[in-house]
């Protein structure tokens, strides 16, 4: 069985790629429409209580029968009941973050359902195989919202030699040229966050489209770094003030003060000042809105796979 197989057939899926769980943005409208392009389409719950993630689950289900994931973070206040409805709802695969999945893990493989984790070391990924996960996603720093420290370069080839299941690719992934790279390094498949904002059918505001639009290669910043949960985004005028506030005396709790509300901000009300306009640093390279099938057909395109491979046999003698 190939790389790409072990993840289309583990997950039922036609492409090996997963929608990143981006609170907010993640929503049953973006979702569907990328688990019925072939990929796999995640719900994001975030922070948001059980009722929200089970209403959205439902809509999803109405838009699609093709197989979902749903993306808990198990730091929020809501985890417990959250993990609750994705058993009742029977998601097909569950993506943690933000913590430990021991205490779930059962409750969730019992239904069918795959679990993978999001890890940003070595160590985390063999810690989540001897656990029982189903595969991990290895995402490097170039990524949007929470990281780590390593590049997806270094960290997938890293993960791989530590662990024997599959292994997603994550961060800085937006076109064939980043796909095929990511399948280089050995990844099982690719998890793409940053450019699904772009998709016709995600609801984010249009000024948080237009903000990855803009952005230019030097407008990604990491804020957070001293709170021990760095976070990558887009500069603005509340981003400025982060950074700044990283060398006060009570930054811990002046940051979580501004960043509280700050993602809903941007996303749902377009909040360019204060907003959290959370992205990749692949936000510099994108410009086009289009489909969920749009993207995921010409990240997957024989003709673009073909042409960038073609251009790197030049170095195979």
């Amino acid at each position: 069985m190939t790389a790409k197989q072990r993840i289309t057939e583990m997950f039922n899926i036609r492409y090996p790629i997963i929608q990143g769980g981006m609170a907010w943005v993640s929503d049953a409208s973006l979702a569907a429409a990328v688990s019925e392009a072939g990929g796999l389409g995640v719900i994001a719950a975030g922070n948001a209580p059980a009722n929200w993630v089970k209403e959205q689950i439902e809509l999803l289900k109405s838009k699609t029968d093709k197989p979902f994931g749903v993306n808990v973070m198990l730091l929020s206040p809501f985890v417990d009941e959250v993990a609750q409805v994705v058993v009742e709802s029977k998601a097909d695969v569950i993506i943690t973050g933000a913590g430990n999945p021991a205490k779930y893990m059962k409750m969730w493989q019992d239904t069918g359902a795959k679990v993978v984790p999001v890890v940003a070391s070595s160590a985390l990924a063999a810690m989540m195989e001897k656990m029982g996960a189903d595969a991990v996603v290895a995402e490097g720093c170039e990524a949007g919202g929470h990281i780590g420290e390593l590049t997806t370069m270094v960290l997938v080839p890293d993960i791989l030699q530590s662990v024997s299941i599959p292994v997603v690719a994550a961060g800085g992934i937006y076109d064939s040229r980043t796909a095929l790279a990511a399948f280089c390094l050995g990844a099982d498949a690719i998890q793409v966050g940053t450019r699904f904002i772009m998709a016709s059918e995600c609801n984010a505001h249009q000024n948080y489209k237009d903000k990855i639009k803009k952005a230019k290669d030097i407008d990604s910043k990491v804020t957070g770094r001293v709170t021990g949960h760095p976070v990558r985004l887009i500069r603005n005028a509340l981003a400025r003030k982060m950074l700044a506030a990283e060398y006060e005396a009570n930054a811990v709790e002046v940051l979580e003060e501004m960043g509280s509300g700050s993602l809903r901000a941007a996303v749902v009300e377009g909040d360019i000042k204060e907003g959290s306009f959370m992205a990749g640093q692949v936000a510099c390279m994108l410009n086009d809105e289009m489909s969920a099938k749009e993207i995921i057909e010409e990240i997957f395109s024989n003709e673009k796979m073909t042409a960038v491979l073609k251009d790197a046999s030049r170095f195979i003698k």
